[in-house]
């Protein structure tokens, strides 16, 4: 469906650009989007293995580098599109603050879909803030059980608790 909505607005788009300035201009600056994304797409791909090996070899994590390189490959090959939506798309990727922040949301979905250790790993520490609550409710006690040698069975609805609450937030590193 996507695909059907996205080839619809390429061809109503294309087809108001070519009233304005002419079919042969529309499919020309077509054909130079194109070409211009061929060319920006080798020039990311080395920039980006360029930043991972480099990153890779200082022993600092790769993840920003990767997402860097991952939005402005897709740039390039949304400019590589034959197409003026796609090739517009692919203009903003490559575009320093848009290519921020859409790393910074690549990033952010990357976190939320690996475990916290592989984060870590890609992306590097994390500095957490930590607000001090009030102490902890506890819950009724169960009663003593028969073997002291193995710890009392935990229900879902009562988690152990050994000390205060904490509530935190993650923040990323500047």
């Amino acid at each position: 469906m996507a695909l059907l909505v996205s080839v619809a607005a390429e061809i109503a788009v294309f087809v108001v650009v070519g009233r304005a300035l002419g079919f042969g201009a529309a499919t020309l600056l077509v054909f130079a989007a194109s070409l211009l994304g061929l060319v920006l797409l080798r020039r990311e791909g080395v920039r980006a293995w360029r930043g991972f090996r480099e990153a890779a070899q200082s022993g600092r994590p790769p993840g920003r580098q990767v997402t860097d390189g991952l939005v402005g490959l897709l740039g390039a090959l949304l400019l590589a599109t034959p197409g003026l939506v796609s090739g517009l798309v692919g203009v903003l990727l490559l575009v320093p603050p848009v290519r921020r922040l859409t790393r910074g949301g690549v990033q952010r979905v990357a976190e939320r879909r690996v475990s916290s250790m592989t984060a870590g790993d890609l992306f590097g520490p994390r500095r957490v803030r930590v607000y001090r609550g009030g102490p902890a409710q506890p819950g009724p006690t169960p009663p003593p059980q028969a073997s002291t040698t193995s710890p009392p069975p935990v229900s879902p609805a009562r988690p152990v608790v050994e000390g205060e609450a904490i509530e935190g937030e993650i923040v990323e590193p500047r």
